[in-house]
């Protein structure tokens, strides 16, 4: 990739998340908050700190679900396009073998992909209710915590030796467990 395209990306890709946090840190700014001060998540998240707001935030929910949709869809339908092109050049790799890995390469990376966005659109455009609530600290934590702690795992169990080091450990303890 260019250098010019590689920081015309970075740069896009910078303010399109910057402007999307000040529209959301402006208009919540705004609100007046009377009820307790608590928000019962492990990061402060915008779903839950409309809720403590004593006034009407149904604008700011929609702001929430159409943008946030709206660059989310995109995003994902991006990566997804990308990926066909992808998938479109790997059927020109001659070797089996080759075109083995690719594959494995590929499907590692949509499984965090799909893992990861699957998540933050249930938990982003979905209505909020004193329901919802729970089940995006739920799905919060699947797109914070565990895709990324996947990752290594997923990107790591394609290495032969990674395998080999599994395989050989887990069978050991399995045949212990048989003759014990």
């Amino acid at each position: 990739m260019a250098r010019a395209a590689c920081l015309q990306l970075a740069f896009t890709s910078w303010l399109i998340g910057s402007l999307y946090s000040m529209s959301h840190t402006i208009r919540t700014s705004r609100l007046p908050f009377c009820k307790m001060n608590r928000i019962t998540h492990f990061i402060c998240d915008i779903k839950p700190l409309l809720k403590l707001a004593c006034t009407d935030t149904h604008l700011n929910e929609s702001l929430v679900n159409i943008v946030t949709g709206s660059l989310g869809f995109i995003t994902f339908v991006m990566i997804i396009i990308s990926y066909t092109f992808i998938g479109i050049h790997l059927q020109n790799i001659r070797s089996e073998q080759g075109r083995s890995k690719a594959f494995s390469t590929c499907t590692s990376h949509l499984t965090v992909v799909l893992l990861f966005f699957g998540t933050a659109f249930c938990t982003y455009l979905s209505p909020v209710t004193k329901d919802s609530l729970e089940q995006d600290r739920i799905t919060a934590i699947l797109f914070t915590v565990i895709t990324p702690a996947l990752n290594p795992i997923i990107y790591a169990l394609r290495n032969k030796e990674v395998k080999k080091a599994f395989r050989r450990r887990y069978f050991i303890k399995w045949i212990k467990s048989i003759c014990d």
